[in-house]
Formats: structure tokens, sequence, C-alpha cells
């Protein structure tokens, strides 16, 4: 038997699932090929994340694309860096999972983080993927195909279209991120129902010609580089994402104060910069 059949995601395991199941139950469960030659990065900022580091990378080299996964640790201080360090020193050789570590000398915040992984990414396809479990990596063939059909050149991978587990946490994150999202929507005239989500996806070259002008080192960047997308003639769509958020005691690190600043970035980017 042909191993490819066995490797979900491969033209040889598509075809297969369409002789078995169809055209349309297949488009309908997402089921597609994704080229092999096809190369994402996948952008994780790290601060901190000692507890959860380890299983998320595992998380994300499970997902069968071929993937360099750039890890971006920003002045971790709880024995992060020695995880990464170990992680480098014992990577075998995995032509699917290419690791690269990049270390910030001092913490400068999470947008300062993606910044980073963006400049130095080669990838066809770029998303971002927080190093908590928050966000579940096993999604990325839904968020991919968008793009890989030619229909969009960014997604957001929305977590309250709905569909997918979400879990209940805090009510006033919730409206934060509600209110949030519709002011930036009045500046940008998207209709996103999720400006604040960890899951971006873009092509290259929409990377390549904004990366080099964001701006913001904290949690504003997700508001400046939403205003800056929407300046442009990209195609975005929005694919619903499962979510388990986590608490402080778990170490969330999001407070009002970002709010605040999300705010002001919304309204420099939406109407001056």
């Amino acid at each position: 038997m042909n191993e490819q059949h066995d490797i979900p995601y491969s033209a040889d395991w598509y075809h297969s699932m369409q002789r078995l199941l169809g055209e349309t139950a297949c488009r309908k469960m997402g089921f597609y090929a994704i080229p092999p030659e096809l190369l994402i990065s996948v952008v994780i900022p790290i601060y901190n994340e000692r507890e959860t580091l380890e299983l998320i990378i595992d998380r994300v080299k499970a997902v069968p694309i071929r993937k360099e996964i750039i890890l971006v640790d920003d002045g971790s201080q709880d024995g992060t860096r020695d995880i990464l360090k170990q992680l480098e020193e014992q990577e075998p050789d995995d032509s699917g999972n290419a690791l690269r570590v990049i270390l910030h000398e001092q913490n400068q915040g999470k947008g300062a983080a993606v910044r980073t992984g963006f400049l130095a990414a080669k990838g066809d396809i770029v998303l971002i993927q927080d190093a908590d479990l928050e966000y579940d990596p096993a999604e990325y063939p839904r968020l991919l195909r968008p793009i890989l059909e030619d229909e969009a050149d960014v997604v957001y991978g929305s977590r309250f279209l709905g569909d997918q587990p979400h879990r209940v946490l805090y009510y006033w994150h919730y409206l934060g991120n509600r209110f949030l999202t519709t002011l930036s929507n009045c500046f940008t005239n998207l209709n996103l129902t999720d400006m604040e989500t960890c899951y971006k996806v873009f092509r290259k070259e929409v990377i390549q010609e904004i990366a080099p002008k964001l701006k913001q080192n904290r949690f504003g960047f997700e508001p400046e580089i939403t205003a800056r997308i929407s300046r442009r003639p990209y195609r975005i769509f929005e694919m619903s994402v499962s979510y388990s958020g986590r608490t402080y005691d778990q170490g969330k690190k999001i407070g009002w104060k970002d709010g605040v600043s999300a705010i002001k970035c919304i309204l420099r980017y939406g109407l001056f910069d």
C-alpha cells in the first residue's frame, strides 16, 4: 500500500477520501490536497511559557504540513530559555519541521516578537501561533484553505463565529474584545468578528510588504496590522476556530492597560499612520 494514502491532506489521501465520501462531502468537511512543496512559517512569540512550550511545539510538529517553526523568545526569565536551548541541541534532522530559535535579550512585547519572526520567515504562508495552549494547531489546514484555493490573501481565525468549542471564561474580556473589534471595524470598514485573535495567516507577499512597517511592540500590534492590511487590496477571510482560554493564574498576560493602548492604536492607525 502506498504510504501517501496515510498522510492527511496529501494528494493520494485526498483522492481516496473523494472516492469514499464524494466531492461534496469532502468540501463540507474541509478535506483537500495541500501541495507537498508548500512551506509555512509558524511564528511563535514566547515569554515565560515554560509549562506549555514543549507541548505546543509537539502539537505544531504533528500537523502534516512542511513547516519552519520560528521560536522568538522575548526575554523569558522562568527557565523557558533552557528548554529552547535543549530543543536546539536535540533537534533531529527533520525537513518537515525545521526549528529556528531567536532570542530577544530584553522583554519588548508580543508585537516586537512577532515582528522579529515575520522578518525572519521564509515560508510561502506565514501564521502566528501563541505559545500557550489556547489555540489548537490541528486547525491549520482549515485556516490555510482559503489561501491555497486562491480565495484569500489573509485569514483571521475567529473565536466568535460560533461553531467551534469555546471555553467559558471572563465576560468583561469578551465585551472588551467585541468593543475593540467593533471600534476597529469603524475605522477599517471591515466586518471582522475577532480583530484580537492570535490566528492570523498571510501570504508571504503580504508579510514582505507589511512587516517592515510595523511599529507596535505590545498588543497594539493587533489593531495596527489590521489597519495596515485594510488599506490595501488584500482579500480577507475569517474562519471559525476553537478556543481554550486560560486564566491569569495559568499565565494570561493581557490586561486593561493593553485595552487602552489598543484604543489609541485603532485611532492612530485608522486616522493618521
